[in-house]
């Protein structure tokens, strides 16, 4: 049988595409079904995007929204596309939705740069999640710039633009 992994789309950088009117980033669709499609991913793969947020603007409720559909997903291999900002805070909230008998392994990701504008790391990031979600035990983690960290030991550092263990 294949492997059948979900992908939630939260908004976030990764999908916000310029608007030439109003000459901001703004969400319009997911980028994924493009990019899944360039990438040619042959896994079976279930999109879901409850959201289209700023995570800046995420809120409590709206992060345990994306806990419980983590929680209630009929996939054991799940990835979160999520803004950088609060990535962390989200990861926290579906680690203890999940509990300690957690069977699922849920890989929150994201962009730097939007997909749709050039030097974008959209592409590599959703690659390396989807290569962790399927390698990695049941677990929340975060993957940003090739590495993987565990919900617990990460934070952005904002002065460097890069994530990075808190020990």
């Amino acid at each position: 049988m294949a492997q059948e992994l979900r992908i939630i789309t939260t908004g976030g950088t990764f999908d916000k595409q310029y608007d030439a009117i109003s000459g901001e980033l703004t969400f319009r669709e997911s980028q994924l079904p493009r990019i899944l499609g360039q990438s040619r991913c042959t896994l079976t793969v279930h999109l879901e995007g409850p959201l289209a947020v700023d995570s800046l603007y995420m809120t409590e409720e709206q992060r345990v929204e994306v806990a419980q559909t983590c929680q209630h997903s009929a996939e054991d291999k799940i990835i979160i596309v999520h803004g950088t900002d609060t990535m962390c805070n989200t990861a926290k909230v579906i680690a203890q939705t999940l509990g300690e008998e957690n069977t699922k392994t849920v890989v929150l990701t994201g962009a730097m740069i939007p997909y749709s504008l050039e030097g974008s790391d959209a592409v590599f990031n959703l690659g390396c999640a989807i290569s962790a979600v399927q390698l990695l035990p049941p677990g929340v983690y975060l993957t940003m710039s090739g590495r993987i960290f565990s919900w617990d030991n990460c934070r952005k550092n904002k002065e460097k633009g890069i994530f990075e263990t808190l020990i």
